[in-house]
């Protein structure tokens, strides 16, 4: 029996774009095992995967290098055949050289591609997806060159947002890490107004983007209980997506969750381009970006914390619907 471990613990939206390599070495190799590393707080969107033997997490709070000790003797334990990693920063590149493993695999950014048995280039700004990036990875092995990623609610999770998915109803994810990649406060407003003469308008995030969500609310004069952020976990948010009319989106990881149950989805491009690689793959996407030819744009892979020319008007969009 084949035993697999995919690395790739950046953010939310990077595990879900991995998928597709989890899911294309089950279908090539039905009888082995599959794990993942992923960092931790990210493993419950690969709860109930069918393809996926054990998630391990990786706990950089706790302490990295004790970590980092931690899992390698764990996975030279396992006997790899082989380890793909996802991921760029060296930590993963450091746990991939010591792992033990048969084969190592990844993307020659890595610090540590010289351990790789196979290196692949990894370029942004073709237009190739990372999907695409990623499941070169395992091409050796036969794999498609695209698949949606998946991810897959309970039938619990799916119980717990029922009470929401009567009638037509949208989704609004107005909150980013970056926040040049955020639609402006003032846009996701003209939407829910747009919006809320067709259905029923959610504000949807974590915890900590409850008061956006909840000032949005409010200028839009939405029903308080239509503030759902911080009430669902990712997979509950996933399984109201996939009822959605449609959802709303900034570059972020609502978008690749949306994608990852094939939901309807418009994604709003700010200070980020879509020929970096990470637009919706639903069968039902939009992309909406600014008319305005802007010589700073992009401004970088992820944006930044604030505009740096001052006007931001890479998220000058139209939000008519």
């Amino acid at each position: 029996m084949q035993r697999f471990l995919v690395i790739q613990t950046a953010f939310l939206g990077d595990v879900i774009l991995a998928t597709p390599v989890i899911s294309e070495l089950k279908r090539l190799h039905p009888s082995a095992e599959i794990d993942v590393l992923v960092r931790k707080g990210n493993e419950a969107v690969l709860k109930n995967h069918p393809a996926i033997h054990e998630v391990f997490s990786f706990n950089k709070k706790e302490g990295k290098y004790a970590e980092m000790r931690r899992l390698v003797r764990l996975f030279r334990a396992r006997k790899y055949d082989e380890v793909i990693n996802l991921q760029r920063f060296g930590s993963s590149g450091i746990m991939t050289f010591l792992s033990g493993a048969k084969k190592k695999i990844g993307f020659n950014k890595n610090p540590f591609s010289f351990c790789y048995d196979i290196k692949i280039k990894h370029e942004i700004g073709t237009g190739k997806h990372e999907v695409e990036r990623n499941l070169e990875c395992i091409a050796h092995h036969g794999a498609n060159q695209l698949v949606r990623p998946q991810v897959f609610p309970s039938p619990e999770d799916r119980a717990k947002v029922a009470e929401y998915t009567q009638g037509p109803f949208y989704t609004l994810a107005p909150a980013s890490v970056w926040f040049t990649k955020q639609l402006p406060e003032h846009k996701w407003v003209e939407l829910a107004n747009n919006l809320k003469q067709k259905g029923t308008v959610y504000l949807v995030g974590g915890p900590a983007d409850f008061e956006l969500c909840q000032r949005i609310l409010q200028a839009a004069q939405l029903p308080p209980e239509n503030n759902l952020a911080g009430k669902l976990n990712l997979l509950e948010s996933c399984a109201l997506f996939e009822k959605a009319t449609r959802c709303f989106v900034n570059d972020s990881g609502p978008l690749h969750m949306a994608t990852a149950v094939n939901a309807p989805v418009t994604a709003f491009f700010c200070a980020t381009v879509p020929r970096f690689g990470f637009g919706p793959l639903s069968a039902d996407s939009e992309i909406r970006e600014t008319k305005e030819v802007l010589t700073c744009r992009p401004c970088g892979l992820h944006g930044g914390k604030v505009c740096p020319e001052g006007h931001f008007r890479c998220g000058n969009i139209n939000v008519n619907v």
